[in-house]
């Protein structure tokens, strides 16, 4: 099932349900109980909003040992993990802004997940049922600050650093997915899920051991090879079969 976060002209923010083309309401929580009503809205006449709203966004780097190689960096023996912060959010359609502060913002494509409850300690047996969904994400990245800084906060965590998007999909397998990452229809990156270096149980686990994750908490799995360079005027277009499209255009900021 597609969950969807969405408005209309008439209607505030609110879950929502996704069938061919049609959007019904979702009422109740949609991480506890909830009730599907019938679609009544057109895809095309509702607008979205970032599916989810994270307590916290945990990213993973150098989880692709291409990628590595392209940052000459090691692959790691452990996970790599870093925080995003809440404020970067976007939804796809909305604008990235490319700060001041950089003069090298880069896309990485991402395969996201969704945490469906609280969660502390998962194990092989039980890290299953603490995912909700997936999603698609871009870590978009200012590579010359995160060259320069000793930690990768403020290359990472810029406003509109994360868009997410367009939906979570509650049924999707995330062990064998093509990842694709196009600017202005030029192909940037292309890989495999399977091309992880640590694969979604193990990162959830991981992360699991560290800190407790909540209902609506993102991870990002890691980016894979080709990640390139952004630029005023461009549209990034991450698709994850099985998933769908995260699009997004780029502007530099006015600050």
């Amino acid at each position: 099932m597609k969950i969807i976060r969405f408005e209309t002209k008439l209607t505030p923010p609110q879950y929502g349900w996704v069938s061919q083309d049609k959007v019904g309401v979702l009422g109740g929580d949609p991480f506890g109980e909830f009730r599907r009503f019938d679609p009544q809205f057109s895809l095309t006449e509702v607008h979205l909003l970032a599916p989810v709203l994270p307590t916290k966004i945990v990213a993973v780097g150098r989880n692709y040992s291409e990628h590595a190689r392209e940052m000459n960096a090691a692959v790691p023996d452990v996970p790599v993990i870093f925080f995003k912060p809440v404020s970067a959010v976007i939804a796809s359609g909305d604008v990235i802004l490319i700060p001041p502060q950089s003069e090298r913002v880069e896309h990485e494509a991402e395969l996201a997940v969704v945490v469906g409850k609280r969660s502390r300690w998962l194990t092989p047996e039980t890290v299953r049922d603490a995912i909700f969904g997936y999603t698609i994400a871009n870590d978009v990245t200012a590579r010359d600050l995160q060259q320069k800084d000793a930690q990768w906060t403020r290359a990472k965590g810029f406003d509109t650093f994360c868009p997410l998007g367009p939906w979570v999909e509650t049924e999707f397998d995330p062990t064998d997915a093509l990842i694709s990452c196009h600017v202005n229809n030029s192909l940037r990156q292309m890989a495999s899920t399977r091309d992880m270096v640590f694969d979604v149980e193990q990162l959830l686990m991981y992360v699991s051991s560290i800190m407790t994750l909540m209902p609506g908490d993102v991870l990002l799995t890691g980016t894979p090879a080709g990640v390139g360079r952004l630029a005023s005027g461009d549209v990034v277009s991450i698709h994850i079969n099985g998933i769908g499209s995260l699009n997004n255009p780029v502007r530099a900021s006015k600050s």
